[in-house]
């Protein structure tokens, strides 16, 4: 059985551009976290491989994470990386990724949806225009989202039934809030569309990052798992923004002890299968 953890993060503080990461977080995700971190976490869970997930909106970013995963022995098996959608050169900036170190290891595309201040951004016709030759080129397309770009998400993803998307995160709904009654009918709308995968991620931050117990998660996984099945759901770590609620062995522990009633192949899925199918990854 492969094990893949579909997104995590690197990144350095004293030379990156994360005007995301405020004072009240700083703390806590404000230092290097570089492949060797990435290796320490991983080991202990016998993961075979993970996917880098973009966390700066500049090409930089993507052609760093690229050259680190064409180091041989690499854990990263896969980046989604960033290009402007907007831009008109988008295709070519894409084709230049492709061309540089790493190239084939570009699996997937995606933007900070939930930090644009209009929530029909997706909609936009130079953003899809955009999304269109990334799924001209093969890749995936990583749905970032929070509750005021939901309906435009669902737009976009029935607007493309021919391309791939990864729903990051679930959606990102208002756990920490209590029970989200309006994020489960929209999952499961989600995940009536074959050409959509989600991540089951994300979770712990959207939950009171003290208090959080597995039984708060839960009804999210469980929903999302109905909405989609397991061939259609993979985990992720979000690593290291999940420092915030809680560290590596607790997140992927949460996970596996709610998909612990599945079977031997579900869960397989989860852990791995999926994330291999819905990005082409290949791992040795």
């Amino acid at each position: 059985m492969v094990r893949i953890d579909s997104h995590h993060h690197l990144w350095d503080p004293a030379t990156d551009d994360l005007p995301w990461m405020g004072d009240a977080i700083r703390p806590v995700l404000g230092r290097r976290f570089d492949v060797a971190d990435l290796r320490a976490v991983l080991a202990p869970h016998r993961i075979d491989g993970a996917v880098a997930v973009q966390a700066q909106l500049n090409l930089t970013e993507g052609r760093n994470l690229l050259a680190l995963a064409a180091v041989p022995g690499s854990p990263i098996v896969g980046v989604v990386a960033w290009v402007d959608l907007t831009s008109p050169s988008v295709g070519d900036d894409i084709d230049a990724l492709r061309a540089g170190p790493g190239g084939d290891r570009l699996v997937g595309i995606r933007h900070i949806v939930e930090d644009e201040p209009d929530p029909a951004w997706l909609l936009r016709t130079d953003v899809q225009r955009g999304i269109a030759a990334l799924h001209a080129r093969g890749l995936a397309y990583d749905l970032l989202c929070r509750p005021p770009q939901w309906e435009a998400t669902l737009a976009t993803a029935r607007a493309f039934p021919d391309g791939r998307f990864v729903l990051d995160h679930i959606g990102k709904p208002r756990i920490a809030a209590g029970r989200d009654e309006a994020w489960f009918p929209w999952i499961a709308a989600m995940g009536a569309l074959p050409n959509v995968d989600v991540k089951l991620s994300g979770m712990v931050t959207e939950a009171d990052h003290r208090s959080w117990t597995p039984a708060d998660l839960r009804p999210y996984v469980d929903a999302a798992i109905a909405a989609f099945g397991p061939s259609r759901a993979m985990f992720g770590s979000d690593w290291p923004v999940c420092l915030l609620a809680a560290d590596y062995v607790r997140t992927i522990g949460m996970l596996e002890e709610a998909i612990g009633g599945l079977s031997a192949a579900e869960q397989a899925a989860i852990m791995g299968g999926t994330a291999v199918r819905a990005y082409g990854l290949r791992v040795a």
